[in-house]
């Protein structure tokens, strides 16, 4: 499972071509080191913040990777034994989903731990490596050094933050992350301005944008990210819970973690828009049946409705199946856990925005052809609504989607027609897979015993149409020691361009980004 870091740039071995006109590097960050000294994690996801380099510079690729030097990684380095307590769990369709127990781990540490392992994300053109605490670390995009720790809540009161933001076209970043205070918890939207006043800022000028109190302030729901669209921030309450007053009191009661988040399918999911321009809460709600998710696609505005594009299940249930599970289960046992796990898909709501109360209620809203979600008034500030698949039945043979991925820099908030993702028929991606949305069809890239990561794109220079640019994968070969490499496809046919071969091994990550640097 650990693997050594390589913090000198090393060539790989390029089979086919890769095109001369990507300039930068795709920079990613996963789980690499899980015992200190005899001392192992017991859980996958609990492993040091491994952060890898992919440069690529006419049509070569170099490959350099180094740990976070987080005060985790460093206490339990100079020890040579744990001493900074991780909280993890087994891989799941969306890996992230470990850090649940993660970032519950604050309330029964006095510190919650700052091994930033779960995506690389850029505020006022700096990179950080994030996870959902409070902690993040700035980076060296090129030298992967870490440069500075930074606390959330030093800039604003809130106690940690998602590691999916979202950007406006400016540079503005948009987070949400939990408070805790005496009259309960809370849900925040921060605001981050694009641009930085000195070379010592960082998260200076950080804003809470609004705050929304949960349906029972001492029973929070759990997420991952948020949709954004033009004009609205969309805060997706599902029914994952955390019971605070459990979760407090679980260590004096000898109680794991666990026991304090539960799903509850009897409650729905209700959808909150927020104002970007004025950070007002609007206030209809949107409510549906008891879903989960944790990435959304996109999120756009047309013709007086928002559309809301997200992959999720029908079932939350899954959270606890795995909070304590760790890796010494066998195939068998993890075949049956996987079986069990309702899949997650991609699907679209459709959220009529004028209501007022002239609107009429009990009757369907959406009047979008060819759209099969409905959208109806239970009361003046009440909308309930069903969904519509963004697949066809054929998607359910790939395990479902995750990690999906679009052409973000011209297409987030905006119609678009293409989405990427991961196939999930087994605990980690063994597919990737473009979605058309307007026929429901899809391609597949997929080969024996290939594992790929989260789909990366890259638009070509002078692109016109939206899938002109190629899709980076990191492919994990477990059966086969040192041969992982750097997959690029063509985007549009989906068919392979090139690969780089990384002679080390490289374990399963998370999410990542693409520097350009022409």
């Amino acid at each position: 499972l650990s693997v050594e870091e390589t913090p000198e740039p090393i060539p790989t071995t390029v089979k086919g071509t890769i095109p001369t006109w990507i300039h930068g590097s795709l920079l990613r960050n996963g789980p690499g080191k899980f015992e200190f000294g005899n001392q192992h994690y017991n859980h996958w996801f609990d492993g040091m913040a491994l952060m890898h380099r992919f440069q690529i510079e006419d049509g070569q690729v170099m490959y350099r990777s180094r740990f976070l030097r987080s005060d985790s990684y460093k206490q339990n380095s100079e020890r040579n034994r744990i001493i900074v307590s991780e909280f993890g769990t087994l891989a799941l369709p969306d890996p992230c989903k470990n850090f649940f127990q993660r970032f519950l781990s604050r309330f029964e540490m006095i510190k919650p731990t700052d091994n930033a392992s779960v995506n690389f994300v850029k505020y006022k053109g700096d990179y950080y490596v994030s996870t959902e605490t409070n902690y993040m670390h700035r980076v060296d995009p090129d030298t992967l050094e870490s440069k500075q720790k930074v606390d959330w809540s030093k800039f604003i009161a809130v106690n940690g933050a998602t590691a999916h933001p979202h950007f406006d076209p400016d540079g503005t970043a948009y987070n949400m992350g939990n408070s805790y205070r005496n009259k309960g918890a809370f849900y925040n939207i921060i605001r981050v301005p694009p641009e930085r006043d000195g070379p010592e800022d960082n998260l200076e000028g950080a804003k809470i944008l609004c705050s929304i109190a949960p349906r029972d302030k001492s029973k929070p729901s759990y997420y991952h990210s948020f949709g954004m669209s033009e004009n609205y921030v969309v805060f997706i309450e599902q029914p994952i819970k955390m019971d605070l007053f459990k979760i407090v009191t679980g260590r004096l009661r000898g109680k794991s973690l666990n026991e304090g988040v539960y799903w509850d399918p009897n409650q729905e999911t209700t959808f909150h828009l927020i104002d970007k321009q004025t950070g007002k809460e609007m206030p209809v709600k949107y409510h549906a049946k008891a879903l989960s998710t944790f990435h959304q696609i996109n999120a756009f505005e047309q013709d007086g409705f928002l559309m809301l594009d997200m992959c999720c299940s029908d079932d939350g249930q899954a959270i606890n199946n795995f909070l304590v599970q760790n890796l010494r289960q066998s195939g068998e046992a993890l075949d049956e856990m996987y079986n069990t796990m309702s899949r997650p898909l991609p699907r679209r709501f459709v959220l009529p925005l004028n209501i007022s109360s002239e609107t009429p209620l009990e009757q369907n809203l959406n009047t979008r052809p060819d759209s099969t979600a409905t959208a109806v008034c239970r009361t003046k500030n009440q909308v309930f609504c069903t969904f519509e698949d963004l697949h066809g039945e054929d998607l359910k043979d790939y395990g479902g989607l995750e990690f999906p991925h679009i052409n973000y820099a011209r297409y987030n908030t905006k119609p678009y027609r293409y989405y990427y993702g991961c196939g999930f028929r087994h605990l980690v991606g063994d597919s990737l897979i473009k979605m058309d949305l307007e026929s429901k069809k899809f391609k597949v890239w997929r080969q024996p015993d290939l594992y790929p990561s989260e789909p990366v794109f890259i638009p070509s220079p002078n692109a016109e149409k939206e899938d002109d640019g190629v899709i980076l994968s990191v492919i994990i070969t477990p059966v086969k020691d040192k041969s992982t490499f750097l997959l690029v496809l063509d985007a549009k046919t989906f068919e392979e361009l090139g690969r780089a071969e990384v002679p080390v091994n490289i374990p399963y990550g998370f999410h990542g980004v693409f520097n350009s640097s022409a």
